[in-house]
């Protein structure tokens, strides 16, 4: 699954597409210039089950990583994500 991103005046999106349109994504926000804000996740009924809202969110970790950001989450799907693997994105979590 290709997973692309853009971001232009401190929002951006991960997010998958093909011809017919965007089909999951995950937007966010910089706040200050430390972190990243998960704002909203969605995938499409045509990629339900497939695991694409974590990889989704694991992408935006691995930005936040590669960016030195830490990341605060309004989105209830990448809340849950952060508390179901806590171990695995504690590096990024702020507050940790």
């Amino acid at each position: 699954m290709n997973i692309q991103h853009k971001e232009e005046d401190g929002k951006g999106i991960f997010y998958v597409a093909e011809e017919k349109g965007t089909l999951a994504e995950l937007v966010y926000s910089k706040t200050g210039n430390d972190t990243l804000t998960i704002q909203h996740t969605e995938v499409s009924d045509t990629l339900r089950g497939k695991n694409i809202g974590y990889l989704l969110v694991n992408a935006a970790a691995a930005y936040a990583r590669e960016n030195h950001l830490k990341i605060s989450s309004r989105c209830t799907f990448a809340t849950a994500i952060f508390n179901k693997k806590k171990a695995e994105f504690e590096d990024v979590l702020k507050g940790n």
